[in-house]
Formats: structure tokens, sequence, C-alpha cells
């Protein structure tokens, strides 16, 4: 098995993407979902930003208010870093685990979306691939002040919170352009689906830890001869 990392910046249509790929069959990990999953109510990271934020970031129901958190780590580079040293172990854990469930019931690969695959920089070697969905800045600030109701000023300090799409691009396997339509952009995502059902990188992959398997268990038999 493979992994794809699909990626771009915020507000750019990776979630357009993300579901073209579902419909066309793909198995998909979300880390932005897992992320979700790791902050609900009595969790280890649940617990370790209640004890360094206190309650003011809590909904009245005990669930974190993802808004309120993101308004304050967001114009503070010291308290995002904390409160990715506390989310990022528990969302890679998780992903590993779900990593390891696809391979064992035998996938060929996985989509693994990752806003900041490039900005982490930690699972990048694990990549047999890379994708960017990219638009104009315009549309990214504009779709971004809609959907989070944020003014100019507000939108442009998250995107820049961010590396720049243009880096990225440059870094990516694959780049998917989601300046315009829709059918545009699912006609780029049916030729990249194209593109990676045809890859037999797999077998490769398969083929080397199978051997290191191998090697592991004629070694454990030798010593315990």
């Amino acid at each position: 098995m493979f992994i794809v990392g699909l990626t771009g910046g915020i507000a750019t249509g990776k979630s357009t993407v993300s579901g073209i790929l579902t419909d066309l069959g793909c198995e998909i990990i979300d880390a932005d979902q897992v992320a979700r999953e790791v902050v609900r109510p009595g969790k280890p990271a649940w617990s370790r930003i209640k004890l360094e934020f206190g309650e003011s970031v809590f909904l009245d129901n005990g669930e974190l208010d993802r808004d309120r958190l993101g308004q304050i780590i967001f114009t503070d580079t010291q308290k995002r870093q904390l409160v990715n040293r506390i989310v990022h172990p528990e969302v890679q854990k998780t992903i590993i685990f779900r990593l390891l469930k696809f391979f064992i019931t035998g996938h060929k690969y996985i989509i693994l979306d990752v806003p900041l695959l490039f900005e982490s920089g930690k699972m990048l070697s694990f990549m047999a691939a890379t994708v960017v969905v990219k638009c104009m800045d315009e549309q990214q600030i504009t779709r971004l002040m809609a959907r989070n109701s944020l003014t100019q000023a507000e939108a442009l300090q998250r995107i820049g919170s961010q590396m720049s799409l243009e880096e990225k691009s440059k870094r990516a396997t694959y780049v998917i352009d989601n300046s315009g339509t829709i059918a545009d952009t699912e006609l780029q995502v049916k030729k990249l689906y194209r593109t990676i059902e045809s890859s037999n990188v797999h077998w490769r992959i398969r083929v080397a830890v199978v051997s290191c398997l191998a090697a592991v268990i004629a070694l454990v038999s030798y010593i315990l001869k």
C-alpha cells in the first residue's frame, strides 16, 4: 500500500477535491476530522487544552469551541505551537492505526488529507506522491471570508500563517487548480485518479515489507534456537 498526500491552502477547495475522490471510490483519511475526534470531551488532548487555556475555549456542553480557540491561536504563534504540540501527536497516532488497518485489509493506496502537510513536514517521507489544491489568491481570500465570516484582515492573517500556495505547488507531485468551475476541477481530479489507479508502487512496497518481516522472523528464529 502506498500513501498519497492531499493538501492545499485554507479555503482553496481541498474538501471539494476530497469529495470527488471519495465518489470515485478512494479511501481517504481526513486529518481535520481526526483532529476533531481527538479533542472530544474526555480525550487526552481535550484535557490538556482545558488545563492550558481554561474554560473560555469550551462550549456549555463541554465541547471545544474551535472558533474561539482559532481566534486565539491565529494571533499568537506561541499558543498555536502549544496547541499543535498537544493535538498533533494524538492525530498522528490515530492516523497510523488507521493506515495499518487499511494495509492489513489489502488496500492498494490511501489518500491522506493533511492541511499542513508541508508546514509540519513530519509525514512527507511516508508519501509516495503529494497533491496540492490551489486557486487564485483573490478567490482564496473571498472564499475564506465568506466561509468563516472573517474580515479581510483576519482572512489574510490566517492565510499568512501557512506556507504560500506557490511554494506548496512547487513541492507537489501533482497540482489541482480549483480556480475554475467544478466541472474543470472534476476533470483534473479524474485524470489524477486514473494516474494513481494505474500505479504499481504498492507491489514494491508490499514486497519490501514482506521481505523485512521475513528477515525479522528468520533472525528471531535463529536467536531462539
